[in-house]
């Protein structure tokens, strides 16, 4: 019988041990919506391709024009090739969900963006739509976007 006992209790302290308390979850997604703020404030001053090359991860995977770019390499290739000064090109968006997985180490947001960009004669376009990020922690516990 004490072996039994024994047993039921240290399974119940592994299990409630193992799982992760409602405040270090709260942390970690607010981990994430800080950094999904300085992102987007880095690419509002320092541009798309700066932003988007200091918070990828390097096995950081986007959809752009129903293609995918591989790696952190690819991305600043890909933005190196985009980029034209003729235009002024500004991106913002905001979270509206973030949620993280119970082991503390994937987490996603997702929200509305807004697009502009605006042509050396001054006309300008803008388009909206709905961005998914999926985040990864890395081993210096910062997080680092792998898919957008």
């Amino acid at each position: 019988m004490r072996f039994k006992l024994l047993v039921v209790v240290i399974s119940l302290f592994i299990f409630f041990g193992c799982s992760p308390t409602s405040t270090q979850k709260k942390e970690w997604k607010n981990q994430i919506l800080e950094t999904e703020e300085t992102f987007s404030k880095l690419c509002q001053t320092e541009g798309i391709a700066k932003a988007f090359s200091e918070f990828a991860a390097e096995d950081v995977v986007i959809n752009r024009n129903d293609s995918l770019i591989l790696g952190k390499e690819g991305l600043m290739q890909f933005y190196s090739q985009t980029s034209n000064p003729s235009r002024k090109v500004e991106l913002s968006w905001k979270p509206d969900f973030v949620d993280v997985s119970d082991s503390g180490d994937l987490g996603y947001t997702y929200g509305k963006y807004l697009f502009t960009m605006t042509d050396s004669t001054g006309l300008s376009q803008s388009s909206t739509g709905i961005f998914h990020t999926v985040w990864k922690r890395q081993e210096d516990g910062s997080w680092r976007f792998v898919w957008d």
